[in-house]
């Protein structure tokens, strides 16, 4: 459906049902399926035959759903994650081994900044952070021999600085590598980082594509346009036997628009097994097809937010990129010309202790582990989901102790000002 307009995936795209068959996406809520001989099945273990044996590497209702999230990005193919955490993790580990380098932004959500500073780290996997805001000359400066790709989010979490994606793919292609971007707070319906160089990208699908806070999951999409063979002697994984899976050579077999998610499949999620149940990628499925409804709500809700605290006396800074004075304003313009999302981060001029009397009196925003959902939700990262941190550590990440990150929903943007200003009265 790649010629259809957005709204249209959404609501369309991935499963087309024939006759008689269901309209909705069944849920095929099965760990198994039968065949009539073994060589029917070996046919699928060889990789020679389409079809399903095991729901921990493939289920229909996951395709169909991976299939929609695809088109929407525009890749060549897709495969859903148990968590956006372990589609970061794939996506990365699918590239590299042991003796391998990475090249990242610094700034990115605390989770994944652990997993690639630590835990990625004790598997032998090393890492260069540079500032988003870095030069060409020093984003140039931080590869090395080694280095197998690069690594970004489209708006990070939840410093909210915008990666300049076509800067990031130019060095990442001019070294050989691909440039991965974690696309969760965006979504396609606002940004499509392939269209700007990106080679693969990722998702929190729990965040907005889910929107509801129902299901966890993630997502990967491949564009299909980057040659692995070009650079073979980077890529040993994709472009030399698997002696793990028939001695198949994946970039060989299924060329640029299939080998990275077909290696994914048959190696990462065959041995480590962190797969979306067919339940939630039919919640999933639900929530994309209201997602190009939804976002155009976020945004406007987080540009009435932002302007607000914009403007209250207790309020030291906001950061959003939809104010003209912000500092990825412009950058906003280029890559996000019809919004961003809904998440807006401040720091109180009272500090940490003014922060937690202005969360412990919001009314309507609930303080939650969580972001990007149809309710407004509020939470101070540097005592969360950051809290693994040094302080120097937040600082460069963008996200300092006294930062406030509130989750615009779709609830009335009157209502969720009244709430954020009677909280804001409350610090004395």
């Amino acid at each position: 459906m790649s010629n259809y307009k957005m709204s249209t995936k959404c609501v369309q795209s991935g499963y087309r049902p024939g006759n008689g068959e269901p309209r909705q996406v069944p849920i095929i809520q099965s760990t198994t399926f039968k065949y009539d001989s073994s060589e029917d099945m070996g046919k699928l273990f060889d990789l020679e035959a389409t079809g399903y044996f095991y729901s921990r590497l493939q289920n229909p209702t996951n395709d169909y759903v991976a299939a929609k999230i695809a088109d929407m990005e525009g890749g060549s193919a897709a495969m859903l994650t148990s968590s956006g955490q372990a589609a970061n993790f794939y996506a990365l580990f699918n590239i590299c081994n042991c003796g391998d380098h990475i090249v990242s932004s610094s700034s990115i959500y605390g989770g994944t900044h652990n997993l690639i500073s630590v835990t990625m780290a004790k598997m032998g996997v090393t890492a260069t952070f540079v500032s988003p805001d870095c030069t060409e000359e020093e984003l140039n400066a931080a590869f090395k021999p080694n280095t197998k790709l690069v690594f970004g989010e489209t708006i990070a979490n939840p410093a909210l600085t915008v990666l300049d994606i076509e800067k990031f793919a130019k060095a990442a292609h001019a070294h050989g590598v691909p440039l991965i971007v974690d696309n969760t707070f965006a979504t396609p319906v606002n940004c499509r980082p392939f269209e700007w160089g990106a080679d693969i990208v990722t998702h929190s699908t729990t965040k907005y594509m889910d929107g509801h806070g129902a299901a966890l999951g993630g997502a990967i999409v491949d564009s299909g346009k980057f040659d692995w063979m070009a650079n073979a002697d980077k890529f040993p994984g994709l472009c030399t036997p698997d002696e793990s899976y028939h001695g198949i050579t994946y970039a060989e077999k299924f060329g640029k628009e299939g080998a990275f998610i077909t290696k994914c499949t048959a190696q990462l999620m065959r041995d480590l097994g962190s797969a979306q149940s067919p339940q939630s990628a039919f919640i999933l499925n639900l929530g994309l097809e209201a997602l190009h409804v939804r976002m155009p709500r976020h945004c406007e809700n987080g540009q009435a937010v932002a302007e607000f605290l914009q403007s209250h006396p207790e309020v030291a800074y906001v950061n959003y990129c939809g104010l003209p004075g912000d500092k990825y304003h412009e950058l906003a313009q280029k890559y996000l010309p019809k919004g961003s999302c809904g998440v807006v981060s401040f720091g109180l001029k009272g500090g940490r202790a003014a922060a937690e009397v202005f969360m412990k009196n919001l009314k309507i925003a609930a303080i939650e582990t969580h972001v990007a959902d149809a309710r407004t939700c509020c939470l101070n990262p540097a005592t969360s989901t950051h809290r693994q941190m040094t302080d120097e550590q937040l600082k460069e990440a963008g996200v300092p102790a006294e930062l406030i990150r509130i989750s615009c929903g779709i609830e009335d943007k009157a209502d969720l000002i009244a709430d954020i200003s009677q909280a804001l009265d409350s610090i004395k």
